[in-house]
């Protein structure tokens, strides 16, 4: 899915040259795609609650919604961290959220027996 590709390149190219989160088009690229993907996980947090029929997590949009919180918490640490090169307590703190986010609801499903009785066949056999 491109959603995931551009941050996952953004991403990168980070890791490649710390620097680059300073040149425009970068950031104009890592912007467009933060406003994209807020406005996303917006009409789908407003679409879930309207129609949600069982946990956050059972719903696909659920499932996606997060990732789009995962996205947009993402790159906006990498946008902000050209302002702030050295970082921050704040800015770490979210980022280890973020990082470890993923793991976290997975221990949750994962040991919730009520969650796992609830799945389709073809996933209770992943874990």
């Amino acid at each position: 899915m491109v959603v995931y590709t551009i941050p996952a390149t953004l991403t990168l190219l980070v890791g490649l040259n710390p620097l680059v989160t300073g040149n425009f088009i970068w950031k104009s690229v890592s912007a467009i795609h933060i406003f994209l993907c807020g406005l996303w996980a917006i009409s789908l947090a407003y679409n879930l609650l309207l129609h949600k029929k069982q946990n956050l997590l059972h719903e696909e949009e659920g499932r996606e919604l997060f990732g789009l919180v995962i996205i947009t918490a993402w790159l906006g640490l990498c946008h902000s961290s050209s302002k702030t090169p050295g970082g921050g307590r704040i800015q770490l703190a979210i980022a280890t959220t973020v990082a470890l986010l993923p793991f976290i609801s997975w221990v949750y499903i994962y040991i919730n027996k009520e969650m796992r009785s609830s799945w389709p066949a073809h996933c209770k056999t992943v874990i």
